[in-house]
């Protein structure tokens, strides 16, 4: 992990990191050879032809991606969970719906943009 992004791991606030630990430790169980780097501010995962950014805000954490129909599916299947055109938003006290994050992180990762 570079330096770039180990600081802000290292800067996240104690209440939100076993949110972000739980979305990375998925984000890396599906693609543990991608590339870690900071983008936008904040740790994003590159593999294949995408990739998936993770950061904290005031009330949790949220993934981020470039790829937007895949948000809108997960938003029609959880509509109690935050989005927005390209993240959704995970509040502290949300559940996880982990198999529908682990269906748009790889539909993002493996699709390339625009499909």
């Amino acid at each position: 992990m570079n330096n770039d992004v180990q600081r802000y791991m290292d800067g996240i606030p104690k209440e939100k990191r076993p949110l972000f630990d739980k979305l990375q430790a998925l984000v890396m169980s599906l693609y543990p050879d991608a590339e870690v780097v900071l983008s936008y501010q904040i740790p994003t995962y590159k593999a294949k032809t995408g990739w998936v950014g993770l950061g904290y805000w005031k009330d949790g954490v949220s993934v981020y991606t470039n790829r937007p129909q895949y948000i809108a599916a997960f938003k029609e299947k959880h509509p109690a969970i935050k989005t927005g055109k390209g993240s959704i938003n995970f509040k502290l006290t949300d559940a996880v719906p982990v198999t529908a994050l682990n269906k748009v992180i790889r539909q993002v990762i493996e699709h390339p943009k625009g499909t």
